[in-house]
């Protein structure tokens, strides 16, 4: 990867981050970042997860502050997107309303709750055990395999939650790592993780995410990979990233930015036009 190119960002409507989009295209260009997505967490038609999303009402706003900004910096190519649960019940609404009329340029799949037990788990804020970790894997394969999303941000993400390995883990990670094979879609190496505290597990601290052992077997199948900064502030608009393509070059993993939207002849798809 010889460019910058980072797809996942996000703003402060989603509460849990801050600056605009516009400081994200000012601190792209100061950090030399070619193509910039903004990706915000999607809300919901029935208001759920309303503390870490946007409000519905907020939606048309942020398309068209990215379409400013498009304009506002020309020499930077501003993508719009929005990061997304695999909720069956709202496929229609991504689909017709993201994807639709407001024009959106792409979807990531993301799991930071998974069904488990007839409920929706949250990855933070408890462990997590076997019966879980395969129900997790189970979403984030329909979360691949529906078609909907460009690549799935952090497959990984469990590593928050599950503790130690062991064959278990492993199959856990041959399925996902199999189904992006399968269906030609990337897993994103998330530097997010790197710039978050350290936990234990076993006898050794590691990060919660990136985990090296599902990277290590990601490489076995050559699944794609997409590296991204996801940033919650303006000046980590490529934090950490570098860091995430020293792991990709670690485990000889195919990074696919390059090739993510450069068919797209003019800047910000998601204008709204």
């Amino acid at each position: 990867m010889t460019t910058r190119r980072n797809f996942h960002t996000h703003t402060a409507l989603c509460k849990h981050a801050s600056g605009g989009v516009a400081d994200y295209c000012e601190a792209a260009v100061a950090q030399g970042v070619t193509a910039l997505g903004i990706s915000d967490h999607t809300p919901h038609p029935d208001g759920r997860w309303q503390s870490t999303r946007m409000a519905m009402a907020e939606l048309p706003g942020y398309v068209q502050a990215i379409r400013d900004a498009a304009a506002a910096y020309p020499g930077l190519r501003v993508h719009a997107g929005m990061e997304c649960e695999h909720v069956t019940e709202h496929v229609a609404f991504y689909q017709d309303e993201l994807l639709g009329r407001h024009g959106l340029a792409y979807l990531i799949g993301a799991a930071h709750w998974y069904p488990y037990a007839g409920e929706w788990v949250p990855i933070y804020g408890q462990q997590m055990d076997v019966q879980q970790l395969h129900a997790y894997t189970d979403h984030i394969v329909k979360t691949i395999s529906s078609g909907h999303y460009a690549f799935i941000a952090h497959p990984d993400l469990f590593g928050v939650a599950y503790r130690g390995a062991g064959e278990e883990l492993h199959a856990c990670v041959r399925t996902i790592a199999q189904a992006s094979v399968d269906c030609k879609v990337p897993l994103e190496i998330n530097a997010y993780g790197l710039r978050k505290k350290m936990i234990e597990d076993g006898a050794s601290w590691r990060f919660m995410y990136p985990l090296m052992t599902f990277w290590e077997m990601i490489a076995e199948y050559q699944a794609p990979v997409m590296v991204s900064s996801d940033a919650h502030r303006p000046q980590d608009v490529w934090g950490n990233t570098d860091e995430c393509l020293d792991i990709a070059r670690r485990y000889s993993l195919q990074v696919v930015n390059e090739d993510f939207l450069v068919d797209q002849g003019a800047p910000a798809r998601g204008s709204g036009s």
